[in-house]
């Protein structure tokens, strides 16, 4: 099991991080109207997955709207979701205070599945570490970034980078 640290505090994560290479582990998410997204809802298109503890958070609110604006640079066969496991009301309510428009906020918080799925579930805290996970189309995984602390910002060049090269 991975772990990552919460303002220096050691928290332990579970499930298994996928692996680069593997096919992504499928999953259903909450969207904003409260429908059921599936990874096989992406069929044909490049999806990075941003993962976030809550987009109630400053670093989560900078980081959500940094890929708004990074998602309406890259092409339509590509899509950008951040998952968290707020719930879909309070996402909804965030995407229209915060003009987002260009990325799909999805909810773990139904399910609760997604977290260990992809090795990002903070159990101890009921929130997802900070994490972003590229498919392709055909459904491999062929990047995957870990944020060690989760309190950090990813690493937006490499994530945007993994992101063109998997949707060529």
């Amino acid at each position: 099991m991975a772990s990552v640290t919460f303002q220096g505090k050691e928290l332990q994560l579970e499930g298994q991080l996928p692996k680069v290479g593997d096919n992504a582990p499928d999953f259903v998410l909450t969207s904003n109207s409260l429908e059921p997204v599936t990874l096989k809802d992406f069929t044909g298109k490049t999806i990075a997955i941003v993962t976030v503890p809550s987009l109630d958070t400053p670093v989560c609110d900078v980081e959500a709207r940094h890929f708004n604006e990074e998602a309406a640079k890259l092409s339509d066969n590509v899509r950008i979701v951040v998952v968290s496991r707020d719930l879909p009301f309070a996402q909804a309510r965030w995407c229209g205070a915060a003009n987002i428009r260009n990325v799909q906020t999805l909810s773990d918080y139904l399910e609760r599945d997604f977290g260990k799925r992809y090795g990002v579930a903070i159990e101890k805290l009921g929130l997802l570490a900070r994490a972003i996970f590229v498919v392709d189309a055909k459904g491999i995984l062929t990047y995957g970034q870990l944020v060690p602390e989760v309190t950090h910002e990813p690493d937006y060049a490499a994530a945007i980078e993994a992101i063109k090269k998997a949707a060529k």
